[in-house]
């Protein structure tokens, strides 16, 4: 049996329980939701796990009101609740009923925005909270370095699988099963083929500036239609958009925002990249270190916002972080000795920081200039401002 590898949203999770009614964990399938539910609930001495994808279970609740009012004293956990979205019109009467915080905790497999829309009638009551794949600082009692995460993904059965062969032949199956199965069990009405092509032409467009319209041209679709795909596959978690940066400063600046594949191990299947090796040598290698950085990073820092920032004459920062008057600027480089361009030390005086970093895999951290340090991931997750 695998250990069970304790998550950083446990205790987000157990203190929502305590103050809202229903607590809801969002993030893809098999990014470890109903373990962790599990590991939760197994705390508590009146705790009810229902599978809506299981037959045996689904068939409690064929009379959901009963059955929620015989178990009103126990938490419920129902997994898999975007499936059965017209229960949450229900929830709100029982909730209300008893008044008591912890009474349900949802498990769905679909983004903020899908949930909010069945959940509308649960306004005040609810707390929507988001599970990722298993992140680096998860992982350090583990022994599972970096490259290991970058090369299979956080996904826990890629990443805890034997061997990379199983680990990569888990990731296609989880691609298949992603595009046959659901993206129709969601709702949504599109070709599985033309998701699947399109996810693939993203995977090539990795830290790249989204082009909606050559996208469509590639696909002989309009670029709406490229647009409605996207927030798809971004509702759904595979794959995240991050937005151009403003300012007042008098600029011309790129406005589209960039495309990355969420989990690093996807990436590399999507692209048929089997091994570190094959990653080293494939002119995705220094986006791929890019997007396995910024989703550690942007998972770490949930409370600040988030853009790129490139000018008209190509001048550009991988990622600026911003929250109330601090703004923090972000580069990741795969070289052990980065260097930076004098772009971007013009956009470095333009927008004066309070500290930047140079996020590579080197031993030790040092600073460079005054608040502008170069370290790896670890000491980035370690010393980042708060």
């Amino acid at each position: 049996m695998q250990t069970y590898i304790k998550r950083q949203l446990g205790q987000k999770i157990e203190k929502s329980l305590k103050n809202y009614p229903v607590t809801v964990i969002l993030g893809p399938r098999q990014c470890g939701k109903s373990t962790l539910a599990k590991a939760i609930i197994s705390k508590l001495p009146k705790a009810i796990y229902l599978d809506l994808e299981k037959p045996s279970d689904l068939r409690k609740l064929e009379n959901p009101e009963f059955y929620f009012s015989n178990h009103q004293d126990k938490l419920i956990c129902l997994d898999e609740i975007q499936l059965y979205p017209h229960l949450f019109s229900l929830l709100r009467s029982v909730v209300d009923e008893t008044g008591r915080n912890g009474q349900f905790l949802l498990l769905g497999s679909a983004s903020r925005d899908l949930i909010q829309h069945s959940s509308q009638s649960l306004a005040g009551r609810i707390s929507l909270l988001e599970l990722t794949p298993f992140l680096f600082s998860e992982l350090e009692t583990q022994k599972i370095s970096y490259q290991i995460l970058w090369e299979r993904g956080g996904y826990p059965k890629s990443l805890l699988a034997k061997n990379l062969e199983q680990s990569y032949n888990w990731r296609e199956n989880f691609i298949k099963t992603f595009l046959e199965r659901d993206i129709s069990q969601l709702g949504f009405k599109i070709p599985s083929q033309s998701i699947s092509r399109l996810w693939r032409m993203l995977a090539h467009h990795h830290g790249q500036i989204i082009n909606l319209s050559q996208l469509g041209n590639s696909m002989g679709l309009s670029h709406t239609t490229i647009r409605t795909y996207i927030d798809l596959l971004e509702q759904t978690f595979m794959i995240r958009t991050l937005p151009a940066y403003e300012t007042s400063l008098k600029k011309r600046l790129v406005k589209s925002p960039k495309v990355y594949i969420r989990d690093s191990g996807i990436l590399q299947t999507l692209l048929e990249i089997e091994n570190f090796e094959a990653l080293v040598g494939h002119p995705v290698f220094g986006a791929s270190w890019e997007g396995f950085c910024l989703e550690q990073v942007l998972n770490e820092v949930s409370d600040w916002r988030f853009y790129h920032y490139r000018t008209a004459s190509q001048n550009e920062v991988d990622l600026i972080l911003e929250k109330s008057k601090k703004i923090q600027l972000i580069e990741f480089k795969t070289s052990k000795a980065p260097k930076l361009s004098k772009g971007f030390w013009t956009i470095h005086k333009d927008l004066k920081p309070d500290v930047t970093w140079v996020i590579c895999p080197v031993e030790d951290s040092y600073e460079i200039q005054k608040n502008v340090y170069v370290g790896n991931l670890k000491h980035y997750l370690q010393k980042k401002l708060h």
